[in-house]
């Protein structure tokens, strides 16, 4: 899921708007650009409060559909997971591990879509872990830094798509896509309560390693915790996921607690 080694987000040709910067003109995407991790309808920089109207600094791109359909362009759709005696397996015989990883990821089911509200125009998180971003965001806007809303919930579905077509697309193999996207069926995405965040004012740093040197990360590390959120896979995981800062997910409810304990417990 990174963006230095794996690529741009999904057709990001709209505008973005920093605080305190104007808004630069598009940048034209190469079809190779459109085979991506991450998947981003729009990006904001401004909380959403549920339901309600778009903030003033919020950066609109290209629609998720779109973008998925300009990837399908240029990419091999792979096959899919197979299902043997009720196990969930990925072509090449690749089984999950005693403690129910596959390729270090834990499996996850998907939140029902009645579950989900808005945190940025067409994005959408878990009720809870929503209440609790758009609580944070207003904090670290107060404290002058704007965090930026790049991904949240992700159906299987999609990450189906993204995990089988752009490994076809870049002749990776399946462990070497799993240290940067979770295989369908495996990400904190599609739990609603997992968020990828940037910092408004260094949009250079989206989705990169780069993002541990802004003010907004910096942030994050004094004051996610406030808000029941922590870093998924940090530095030396022992899920042996690749680094990524930007990679938050929410535990302020038993719900959420006995969805990653799991994780929590092989970090231990």
């Amino acid at each position: 899921m990174t963006r230095s080694s794996g690529g741009r987000i999904l057709a990001s040709l709209g505008r973005r708007s920093a605080p305190g910067t104007q808004q630069r003109p598009a940048e034209r995407q190469t079809v190779a650009d459109l085979t991506v991790d991450i998947p981003q309808a729009r990006r904001s920089g401004a909380a959403l409060k549920p339901g309600g109207s778009r903030g003033s600094r919020t950066t609109v791109g290209l629609g998720l559909g779109l973008g998925l359909a300009l990837a399908l362009t240029a990419v091999a759709i792979s096959p899919g997971l197979l299902q043997r005696n009720g196990t969930t397996q990925l072509p090449g015989g690749v089984r999950p591990d005693r403690d129910g990883r596959l390729l270090g990821h834990f499996p996850y089911r998907e939140l029902p879509r009645s579950e989900l509200i808005a945190v940025a125009p067409g994005l959408e998180l878990q009720r809870e872990a929503a209440r609790a971003l758009l609580a944070m965001q207003e904090a670290a806007r107060a404290d002058g830094v704007a965090l930026v809303v790049l991904s949240g919930f992700r159906s299987i579905d999609l990450q189906k798509r993204l995990f089988f077509e752009v490994k076809s697309a870049r002749n990776q193999t399946a462990l070497e896509r799993a240290r940067v996207s979770a295989p369908p069926g495996y990400s904190e995405h599609s739990t609603g309560y997992a968020v990828d965040l940037a910092d408004g004012a260094a949009p250079s740093s989206d989705l990169s390693t780069d993002f541990d040197q802004t003010a907004a990360f910096a942030w994050l590390q004094n004051n996610a915790r406030r808000f029941h959120f922590t870093l998924s896979f940090p530095q030396g995981n022992a899920q042996g996921v690749n680094y990524e800062p930007w990679h938050w997910r929410y535990e302020g409810s038993a719900q959420a607690l006995r969805t990653f304990e799991p994780a929590q417990r092989l970090s231990r």
